[in-house]
Order: structure tokens, then sequence, then C-alpha cells
């Protein structure tokens, strides 16, 4: 049990930005606030850096997994191509089974709630959580370590660009509520083309938002540099 809380609850942290990209897990402090010892510890470090939320480092143990330049770029061009893939299988022969549907349906529910409330922290949580239970009903082992690899850097960007008093992001958020409604449906009626299609939809709505805080519009000037030739 104290292992499981430790787990779930480090992933949280580390999804909510509660723990920064790059910082170092500290043994002895982790090990001592939840009074679990340094062996079962280990053993969850090995199992979360399998699953992509840390790396380990050679003398210097484990740290969150780093997010930079590369890293956004890698999941620019990837996220596109694994979500189709995961969101065509899961609703292929209407893979997803009634309970798959009832627990999706929950966890939306939870989404739209948290939306309202403008509940940051449930509001990444939740979504994570609905994107995952649709990347198992795809039940693709070749993909899926990949695609849940991609959640935790997208759910960790969306953290950070999120802000629950910007119009345009309440807006975007009431849109995702709505999309995540009719991937339900596509899902339990077996419609392929149109939840992939809603899937391309989804991602550019996120990567929309996303490119306008690493890119704002009108791009700062410096007018001290700006010099004209004939």
């Amino acid at each position: 049990m104290k292992k499981e809380h430790f787990s779930q609850d480090l992933k949280r942290k580390i999804l909510t930005l509660k723990l920064a990209p790059g910082a170092t897990l500290n043994e002895i402090s982790l090990s001592k606030e939840y009074d679990i010892s340094r062996t079962p510890l280990r053993e969850i470090f090995q199992r979360l850096a399998g699953e992509g939320y840390i790396e380990i480092i050679n003398n210097r143990g484990a740290i969150v997994s780093p997010m930079d330049y590369k890293n956004v770029r890698n999941l620019f061009i990837t996220a596109p191509m694994i979500y189709s893939s995961i969101s065509r299988l899961a609703t292929e022969d209407e893979n997803a089974t009634r309970e798959q549907l009832s627990e999706l349906q929950d966890v939306q529910d939870s989404f739209r709630k948290a939306v309202k409330q403008q509940q940051l922290d449930s509001i990444v949580l939740h979504n994570d959580r609905f994107h995952r239970l649709i990347g198992k009903m795809a039940n693709n082992p070749y993909l899926q370590l990949s695609y849940e690899r991609l959640l935790i850097d997208h759910t960790r960007i969306n953290q950070t660009f999120y802000r629950a008093t910007d119009a345009d992001m309440t807006a975007n958020l009431e849109q995702e509520v709505d999309q995540h409604e009719a991937m339900i449906e596509y899902l339990a009626i077996g419609d392929v083309e149109r939840m992939v299609a809603l899937t391309q939809d989804h991602w550019n709505l996120s990567k929309a938002h996303m490119g306008r805080y690493m890119c704002p519009n009108p791009l700062p000037v410096d007018n001290n540099r700006i010099r004209f030739t004939d």
C-alpha cells in the first residue's frame, strides 16, 4: 500500500509540476516523507524510469525527466502519428468494452466538473486519465509505451500553459470537453474515421494553444536592434 501510494503521488506531482522537470529526487527525504525503505523506493524508481516519468543517472541518482527544446520538438512531430494510430485501434471493431466506456465517461464527468470549477490540477490529471484509458482500449503493446510517454510530456506542457483566467483558454477547455464527449460516442459506435479526424482536431487545438504561449503574437520587438539598409 505504501509503495503504491508513493508511486501514484510521485506521478501526480510530476504531471502537475509540483516536481519540476530535471528536479533531483532525494532518496533519504522521500524515504522519510513516505515512510518507505530505500529498497522498495529504488524499485519504484526503476519502474517509473521505464514509464518515462524519471531518469536514473549514474552518480547522480534519480531526477524528474527533463523537458527541453528537443523534447517539445519531438512531441510536436510524433504526437499526431501516435495519437491517430491509438484512436484508430481503440475504435476499430468496437474494441472498447462497456466497462471501459463507463469508466471513460466517469473520468469525463470529473474533467467537465474540474473545467467548470477551474481546478487546474484536476483538469490536468483527469485529462491525462481520459487519454490513458483510450490507450488501453487500443490494446497494442507496441504503441502503448510510446503513447503513454508522449502523454507525460503533453500533460506537463499543458500544465505550463493552462491559464484559468485566460478567456481563450477557457473557451478551448470547453471545446475539449465537447470533443471528449464526441470521442466517447465514436468509440461506442465504432466510427473509426470520425474518431481519427476528431483526434487530429483535438491535437491541433492543444498544439495551437501551446504555440501561442511559446511564440506570442505579435512577437516582442527590440527597436534598438532594428537596422534598415538601402
